[in-house]
């Protein structure tokens, strides 16, 4: 009963559109309707403001931490994994906007920070390393997917890395058309002229 409550509990903090609260509330109208049609931090960078695309990053990332912080707190450290994972497909798929959400790499960031602060770091300084060298967000965010559970593996914690496994599939599986378009050599960059 408190993995089938932490998963309820995670998924209601994750599912809670940030991005689009905020752009909404900021006289934006409907994230959905810009770029990518996402609700994500690097969508509403799009909207040329920096401040709401910060404050929807830390928001994002923040619900994923305070998911699995607080199943932790109540049941344990079992129920705390499996809100983190809860809380990411909340984001991904959010009941209140017919199921078409995010791609959770910020709110996955939150849950891996919270189920270990060294794995957490080790994502984002892949995610930082391949940004930097391709100015592509989703080059970065597909690097650290597939860093974390083989960090978390090295380090001998098998239940870590099945657990960082099933965040980067999530994120995979949101990533697909970019993925095709990384493929492809037409994945936008960062700071290129359109």
């Amino acid at each position: 009963m408190s993995l089938i409550l932490a998963a309820l509990l995670g998924y209601l903090l994750g599912s809670v559109p940030f991005g689009l609260v905020l752009t909404k509330a900021a006289g934006l109208g409907d994230i959905r309707n810009v770029g990518s049609g996402n609700i994500g931090a690097t969508n509403v960078l799009r909207t040329g403001r920096k401040g709401l695309a910060a404050a929807t990053l830390a928001l994002d990332a923040l619900k994923g931490l305070a998911a699995l912080l607080l199943a932790r707190w109540i049941w344990g450290e079992d129920a705390a994994l499996v809100a983190g994972v809860a809380a990411m497909a909340g984001h991904a798929f959010p009941v209140w906007l017919g199921f078409k959400g995010g791609k959770g790499v910020a709110t996955g960031a939150g849950v891996l920070f919270g189920a270990a602060w060294w794995l957490g770091g080790v994502a984002l300084l892949a995610w930082i390393a391949v940004f930097a060298a391709t100015r592509i967000s989703s080059a970065g965010a597909l690097a650290a997917c597939a860093v974390a559970p083989i960090a978390a593996a090295l380090f001998g914690n098998a239940t870590l890395a099945v657990f960082a496994a099933a965040l980067a599939a999530l994120i995979v599986w949101r990533h697909r058309p970019n993925i095709e378009r990384l493929m492809a050599g037409t994945e936008p960059r960062f700071g290129a002229k359109k």
